[in-house]
Formats: structure tokens, C-alpha cells, sequence
């Protein structure tokens, strides 16, 4: 087979019934759309590490907001206290991060009504996901210091990487992809960008299997790379080059011959 039908292949066979373990099985608990785009975010920012403490990490979210992310979120943000979450803690992450995180996404809500909304003020400024990233990033971490009197944790910090600084940013990647894109794994809830404005989201799985696919020629996880892995991609599929992300992550994960 060629390299496209291979991608084709595996897209076809890592179908919504291979969907497990993976974060984004999170998102598939719930019709509502404000639902899923809130745990869609909170999914992704948790979406390093193992991927069995992921998946237990927002099990315990599921309890704690009672397995209604959006009302939990936006009831809380006008508070100046902490969430009590618990004692929950995720590898960098503080309980204090989480809380934090929460208490800002719940001002966002207040504020724009959703995330897309925010997201799309600084992507209709020049129509690059690369600097629209980066300006929504500086928005929570701006957020966060003005809230903590100019400080901001090296936890909370991890949670809004900045591609200008190298990284490949997989997990808002990978928050865009489940919004943009729309099959039956992702759920194209932000149409107004197309698909092949998207960047893949790179971890260790993706970027050793693009390195031996000749994807990428950079040794280094990097946006660099990512952005090369998906010009590559779109020589397969111009319009929605991410559309193999799912397949070849989880060929990398599972340890699987491509």
C-alpha cells in the first residue's frame, strides 16, 4: 500500500469504537454543547502523562462536578475563593492550579458565553491558529496574575503553552481538533474555522510515528515539527490534514505496527 492508503486505512479502522482510552471519550458523555465544550477544554488541558491517570484524573472531575461540567463551571465565576475540589491534583497541577483554572473558565463563560467566542476574537484578527493560540493562552495567564497579585504557578503556567517559545501546544491542538473537525469522533461545534487551518497535536507517540513515516525530519517535539507533520499530511488530504491524528496517535500508543 502507499503511505495514503495506509492513512486512509487506519483512519477508517480507528473508528469511535477504538475511542477508549482516550480523553476525548470524556466528551462523548454528553449531548449538550456547552457541555462538551466545557469538558472538551478541561479534557485537554489534563491530557499529559499516562493516559490511565488521565482518564482517572477526569473520572474524579466527573464526580466533582456532579456530571454537569457547564452548570458546575459557570456557577463559580464571580467567586474570589477557591473551589473545593477535594484534595484533587494532577501530576504539575495544584489543587489551587485546578481551582484557579475553574474560576477563570467560569469568568470566560460570564464574559463571552463561550470559549469559541473568545477563541474567535483573536482568530478573526489574522486567521493563524498559531498567534490565535498564543493570544488565548496570554488571556488566562494575563487573567491569572492580575487575580494573584502579578504571580502565577509553574502548574498553571504548564496549562497555557506558548508555540512562539517552541511548543507544539499538542493539548490545544488537540481541544481545536475536537472542536473544529466533525466525524463521529470529533464534533465540528466551531465551524468558522476551517479544517485545514488546523496543527496536529504532537506527543512522543505522534512524533516517533512521523519520524518513521518521513513525516517530519526534525528530531525535536516542537510547533515546528507539528507544523511540518501537517503540511506533509496535507499532500493526503488538503482540506483536513488532522483528520489521521487520532489513528496515528493511538498506533503509537498502543505500540501497533503502521
Amino acid at each position: 500500500m502507499t503511505l495514503k492508503q495506509k492513512l486512509d486505512f487506519h483512519y477508517k479502522a480507528f473508528d469511535r469504537t477504538k475511542i477508549s482510552p482516550d480523553p476525548l471519550q470524556f466528551l462523548h458523555l454528553f449531548d449538550d454543547e456547552k457541555d462538551i465544550e466545557v469538558i472538551g477544554f478541561i479534557a485537554s488541558v489534563f491530557a499529559y502523562g499516562n493516559v490511565n491517570q488521565i482518564i482517572n484524573t477526569l473520572n474524579k472531575i466527573l464526580v466533582i462536578t456532579d456530571k454537569q461540567p457547564y452548570k458546575f463551571i459557570t456557577s463559580f465565576y464571580n467567586k474570589k475563593k477557591s473551589f473545593d475540589l477535594g484534595g484533587l491534583k494532577h501530576r504539575f497541577y495544584t489543587e489551587n492550579d485546578i481551582s484557579l483554572l475553574f474560576n477563570i473558565l467560569g469568568y470566560v463563560y460570564h464574559q463571552y458565553d463561550s470559549l469559541k467566542n473568545l477563541f474567535q476574537i483573536f482568530y478573526n484578527e489574522d486567521g493563524q491558529i498559531k498567534n490565535s493560540i498564543t493570544k488565548f493562552s496570554d488571556y488566562f495567564i494575563n487573567y491569572a496574575l492580575n487575580r494573584n497579585g502579578g504571580t502565577v504557578s509553574p502548574g498553571f503556567k504548564f496549562m497555557f503553552p506558548l508555540p512562539e517559545l517552541g511548543s507544539a501546544c499538542k493539548r490545544m491542538n488537540l481541544f481545536l481538533r475536537w472542536m473544529v473537525r466533525k466525524d463521529e469522533l470529533d464534533f465540528g461545534l466551531w465551524n468558522e474555522i476551517p479544517t485545514n487551518k488546523l496543527i496536529i497535536p504532537v506527543d512522543t507517540h505522534v512524533a516517533r510515528i512521523c519520524q518513521s513515516l518521513n513525516l517530519t525530519k526534525r528530531k525535536n517535539t516542537s510547533w515546528a515539527m507539528a507544523e511540518e507533520i501537517t503540511e506533509n499530511l496535507k499532500k493526503f488530504d488538503s482540506s483536513d490534514p488532522v483528520k489521521y491524528d487520532f489513528a496515528i496517535c493511538h498506533i503509537g500508543m498502543r505500540k501497533l505496527e503502521f
